[in-house]
């Protein structure tokens, strides 16, 4: 499997559209540059969309939702995706649709499992994404911290989330895709880059930083305690407050868990595909949750 970012939609919050929406006609205008304001951003992005996708059906249907062919699709990380890098905006847009709709026509194609087993990869994603998406159409298992294991197909361009049907083709049960995404997830990156440092309050820190798409999904690392652990002094904390970060901290001082819970907060706010603000315990018996019951 390549080693790059990817451009995929697995997990991504579909809105319910609530009234009637705004027709977007093919054609018109558009900018070179994407709006701040979320109003003026989704109309923007429906005339990316008729200019590049004529033949789809494209509707206003609230701030940072739209619907395509009657899909409802929320916008919110690609809006977040954009502030990052506002001066590629159209750029972003472009490729995000452009992998989505390839995406959508790979999910309708069966896959053999002969073919699809090495690709199988987990992302960890926020049990929310049940308020918009058919929790009996997502191939997935419960994890801590109210969050939930999604499992996607690794291709060389995007990737695809895998639904229970899928599963089912398979004759597998969703133990057995977490099975093999783990395995698969620690051949991917054997030889895990961490940037360890020591913080000023006494304590250390280890970042991974891979940027391929699985940086929080490395908390699921059967070895992960065995690596880090000599490092940090024993049982450690994670922070995974959206898909491209990992962060983990010694235990102690209080200071510095404080710190990365504020930066834990901060970027579960502001960056793209946000999975939680709460910490996990990583210790030998395996990853625990800090988030109440």
């Amino acid at each position: 499997m390549s080693r790059r970012g990817h451009a995929d939609e697995e997990g991504g919050i579909v809105c319910d559209p609530a009234g009637a929406g705004t027709l977007i006609p093919g054609g018109g205008s558009v900018v070179s540059s994407m709006p701040l304001h979320p109003e003026a951003f989704t109309e923007q992005v429906a005339k990316i969309l008729a200019r590049s996708h004529s033949e789809r059906t494209i509707e206003l249907v609230g701030p940072l939702a739209i619907s395509l062919d009657g899909r409802p699709l929320g916008l919110e990380n690609l809006y977040r995706m954009v502030q990052r890098d506002p001066d590629r905006g159209v750029e972003i847009v472009e490729h995000y649709f452009d992998r989505l709709i390839e995406g959508d026509a790979l999910s309708g194609t069966p896959v053999p499992l002969a073919v699809a087993m090495p690709r199988i990869m987990p992302r960890i994603q926020p049990e929310s994404i049940f308020e918009s998406l058919d929790r009996e159409q997502v191939a997935h298992v419960p994890y801590v911290n109210g969050t939930v294991v999604v499992f996607v197909l690794d291709m060389p361009q995007m990737t695809v989330s895998i639904t229970t049907e899928q599963m089912i083709r398979w004759r597998l049960q969703p133990e057995d895709l977490e099975r093999i995404a783990r395995e698969n997830l620690a051949r991917y990156s054997p030889e895990l880059r961490v940037q360890v440092v020591d913080s000023a309050e006494g304590g250390r820190a280890a970042i991974v930083a891979e940027q391929d798409g699985y940086d929080a999904a490395r908390l699921l690392l059967s070895g992960l305690h065995a690596r880090l652990a000599p490092q940090m002094g024993g049982d450690f904390y994670v922070a995974t407050p959206a898909r491209d970060r990992f962060l983990a901290i010694s235990a102690a001082p209080e200071r510095l868990l404080e710190r990365l819970k504020e930066r834990a907060t901060e970027e579960f706010r502001r960056l793209p595909y946000p999975i939680t603000t709460n910490l996990f315990v990583v210790t030998r018996d395996g990853v625990a949750g800090t988030a109440a019951a």
